[in-house]
């Protein structure tokens, strides 16, 4: 399972699978800062106690009888064993080495002194780690027989009993303090995230009991500023979801009533030629059912179609507008002969590549050029043009025969408007087709009068995805 799936899965888990580890790394960093903080209170507190050692012997030394004489502090050293918890050590040494007193071998600076500047550092004695402070002066006066001026120098060491449980105690204390807060916050975020999540969980909660049918808006009162863009998508999806089920409505309302009437006539038809004894009158009314019959299938197709193009998944597929538009003149020429009407093309020498749905592509310049050779009549000219420009790919069908009045020209494209069309019988949707296939492919239909204000011009303008023409040689 992917990462991002699982933790997609769940706010409450993507926050703790966040935090949770952000907060431990933090706390592993105050561990480490605490321990810091102790060593370094630790070393600052013995550190002084061993400087004070070192000052106190410093006090005590004298050169008065020609050699180095020490009058050791031995109270002050036992306070200080007790002070430190643990072994405490000490050297008195001329610089040269001439003259030494106390433990010869304690761990030397591990840089030269500098006069009048302790200096502090670890090392080992006797197998057992010692903090050793260390101070060089120059005798008052240098010791006899020896040139001057001559430094002393004073070692103090301790062992690490006291620091250790110095340090461990503060330690301690802070890795209490913060596993402290560390439970706190998290039992206060663990509250904040539930309290948050409350509006979720509420609107969850309206969501389902709602029954099928309500499709009204969501109540956005009391929502949180971040769940407000929440709430108003799924109020953006309800209402196209209301505008087309309106739609489905009306269109089923329409749809029955359009096939109801032409349904009607087949079943009186048929009534009446079962009645019928005359063989010549009973052939003119079954060539009468059948002209009725065919233009109940094509307004029943139309309107399959036009549900397609409603509702249907998008399935583009890469096309040229010029084979698609030779596809259809091959299969309109037939009829247009019929029809006694002049069908031609009109398009450029080379590809026009883009990308759209080839069935509902065809379903509406079928309809298109139906519309046209039907309604032009006999001597009639039709023409398919085809053509571009810049991320546009245009289809015209173009017509020089009656047209529409101006007044019906901006009702074109409405569905199950036929207008004023004389006897011919029709369902209005041919032009509704064409629009909504237009608008599917990111264009639009445009319906005009023909050249010189005859006939009628219909314009579906596709979006080609920037493609260009190219020519083909």
């Amino acid at each position: 399972m992917r990462l991002s799936h699982w933790l997609g899965g769940s706010i409450r888990r993507t926050l703790l699978v966040v935090l949770v580890p952000g907060m431990l790394l933090v706390f592993s960093a105050e561990l480490w800062l605490a321990w810091r903080t102790a060593s370094e209170a630790a070393d600052a507190a013995y550190d002084r106690s061993l400087l004070g050692a070192v000052k106190s012997i410093d006090s005590s030394i004298s050169t008065a009888s020609g050699g180095l004489g020490v009058e050791l502090p031995y109270r002050m050293l036992e306070f200080f064993e007790l002070t430190a918890n643990g072994q405490v050590y000490y050297r008195i040494a001329t610089e040269d080495g001439l003259v030494e007193i106390g433990s010869s071998d304690l761990p030397l600076a591990p840089s030269p002194l500098l006069s009048g500047k302790p200096q502090f550092h670890e090392g080992v004695y006797f197998g057992e780690p010692v903090r050793v402070g260390s101070y060089a002066r120059e005798l008052s006066t240098p010791l006899a027989g020896q040139p001057g001026p001559q430094r002393v120098v004073i070692q103090v060491a301790e062992t690490l009993e006291a620091r250790t449980d110095f340090r461990r105690g503060l330690v301690l204390q802070s890795v209490a303090r913060d596993f402290l807060l560390v439970a706190v916050a998290s039992t206060l975020f663990g509250l904040a995230i539930a309290w948050a999540m409350r509006p979720l969980a509420r609107l969850r909660q309206d969501v389902e009991a709602r029954p099928p049918q309500d499709l009204t808006p969501m109540d956005s009162e009391g929502v949180p500023a971040e769940v407000l863009p929440l709430v108003g998508a799924i109020n953006h999806h309800i209402g196209r979801n209301r505008e087309q089920a309106e739609a489905r409505r009306r269109f089923i309302d329409d749809a029955s009533h359009q096939l109801r009437t032409p349904l009607t006539t087949l079943a009186t038809q048929v009534a009446f030629a079962q009645r019928e004894d005359d063989p010549a009158a009973l052939r003119e009314v079954m060539d009468n059912i059948r002209q009725q019959l065919d233009e109940t299938i094509r307004q029943t197709n139309q309107m399959l179609s036009l549900a397609k193009a409603d509702s249907a998944a998008p399935e583009p597929e890469l096309l040229d507008a010029v084979v698609l538009a030779e596809d259809l003149m091959r299969r309109w020429w037939p009829m247009a002969r019929e029809q006694g009407v002049d069908l031609g093309l009109q398009a450029p020498m080379a590809t026009l590549p883009f990308r759209g749905e080839p069935g509902l592509l065809k379903e509406a310049l079928s309809n298109l050029l139906h519309n046209a050779i039907r309604h032009g009549g006999a001597g009639c000219h039709v023409t398919l043009a085809v053509g571009h420009s810049e991320d546009r790919v245009r289809f015209s069908v173009v017509d020089n025969g009656p047209g529409l009045p101006p007044d019906e020209l901006a009702r074109a494209g409405e569905r199950f408007f036929r207008g004023r069309q004389g006897p011919l019988p029709g369902s209005g949707l041919g032009l509704a087709i064409a629009r909504t296939v237009a608008q599917r492919h990111g264009g639009e239909m445009r319906v005009s009068a023909g050249p010189e204000g005859r006939g009628l011009e219909v314009t579906m303008e596709l979006a080609s995805a920037g493609t260009s023409a190219r020519d083909p040689g």
